[in-house]
């Protein structure tokens, strides 16, 4: 354990990121001596750090029209994180995903001779490989979380480390709240689970459609899984007159009792299948930056599941698929056809091996840690 106190500055900029980060943190806290933090992320980066210098739900845009839309309010929070930098002349900055901030951060932070760690890397597998150019000359370390992320670096000349997925700690380390169903006053009826994302964008397109289900299925129970980012008068304006349940910010509880689930694309839909849930996985985004993502992005799939896994093993329905009769036919096909079930069971019996045993912040926090204690050591052979 370092004897010595190091300040670190920390950037999430979404709900997954922050649940990591604060994991991040609880394991650099472990390993050294009275760390310091500076957090641009959410509740449970504040809880974990005692510091929350920005939430994310200000400055969390997705997609090519809604970032134009909103370029001077990023720019505005770019020029803020930049002049706070300089301010609390951290040891390291510490960033979290996030690309579109987080990488002309990195590129400031280089300037001034701050050590960049990278935990959870941009999607550069998945469009803009070019990005990994400007990895290389920026960040010291870049610790990966997806299996395959490895090989795709080390064919760009990047020896990155693959530290496992922080899900399977997050879920292991969890406890299930007893007399759940009693509480949120859920009846006996079988639930199917709605995970219509963290971003308000994506709420606003995804809920409505997902709600649109609950008279075709009367004998179970929808539930939506609340964002801790969202309050929950923003879900009840798109409920009026729907039988359906809110839970905020306890998806997990919610997501051991589900039958099944109707998910928007992201992390959600590797903790419904690390839980083990059949799922159905959800895409609409705005036309025109669909249209431009689908001529840049690389990928076969935009589940994670089915991207670690390499294979269709959950559908998907994206954009125009994306509509009621759809997810009305898929969810009734997951709900009825048990070898369609037993299949999905043994697929995600797959994803969780792919994702390795565990420890992934423990040890993310070790590499970040003894890397750090080494350049500080050598500042000055490092400075410009």
């Amino acid at each position: 354990m370092s004897k010595r106190s190091k300040k670190y500055y920390i950037i999430a900029g979404e709900a997954s990121g922050d649940l990591h980060g604060a994991n991040l943190i609880e394991a650099l806290k472990k390993r050294e001596q009275n760390p310091q933090f500076i957090c641009w992320g959410g509740d449970h980066m504040k809880a974990a750090s005692g510091n929350l210098h920005q939430h994310y739900r200000e400055l969390n845009f997705m997609g090519f029209v809604e970032v134009i839309k909103n370029l001077r309010t990023i720019l505005s929070f770019l020029k803020k994180c930049k002049n706070h930098l300089l301010e609390e002349k951290p040891d390291a900055l510490i960033l979290i995903d996030y690309p579109g901030f987080n990488l002309r951060i990195a590129k400031f932070a280089k300037k001034h001779n701050i050590p960049i760690y990278y935990y959870i890397s941009p999607q550069v597998w998945a469009w803009n490989s070019s990005r990994v150019k400007k990895i290389k000359k920026l960040v010291r370390k870049m610790l990966v979380i997806l299996p395959f992320e490895r090989a795709f670096y080390l064919e760009h000349g990047f020896q990155v480390d693959f530290v496992g997925h922080p899900l399977i700690d997050a879920i292991d380390n969890w406890d299930s709240e007893t007399n759940f169903r009693k509480r949120n006053q859920l009846d006996d009826r079988p639930i199917i689970a709605l995970l219509p994302g963290s971003r308000n964008q994506e709420i606003k397109r995804m809920l409505p459609l997902m709600l649109e289900q609950i008279p075709h299925f009367p004998k179970y129970q929808f539930v939506i899984a609340g964002s801790p980012s969202q309050p929950e008068e923003f879900y009840w304006k798109f409920c009026e007159n729907c039988n359906v349940k809110l839970v905020q910010n306890n998806t997990y509880d919610l997501l051991q009792i589900a039958e099944a689930a109707l998910v928007t694309s992201g992390t959600a839909t590797l903790e419904t299948g690390l839980f083990g849930v059949p799922q159905v996985v959800c895409y609409k985004g705005n036309a025109l930056s669909y249209e431009i993502g689908k001529r840049l992005v690389k990928v076969k799939y935009i589940s994670l599941v089915n991207l670690i896994l390499d294979k269709p093993a959950v559908k998907e329905l994206i954009q125009r698929e994306c509509n009621t009769d759809n997810i009305r036919k898929h969810l009734g096909a997951l709900l009825q056809s048990i070898s369609l079930r037993d299949g999905l069971k043994k697929d995600y019996i797959e994803l969780k091996r792919r994702l390795g045993n565990g420890g992934a912040s423990k040890r993310a926090a070790e590499l970040i840690s003894e890397d750090l204690e080494h350049f500080l050591a050598n500042k000055s052979l490092f400075a410009k």
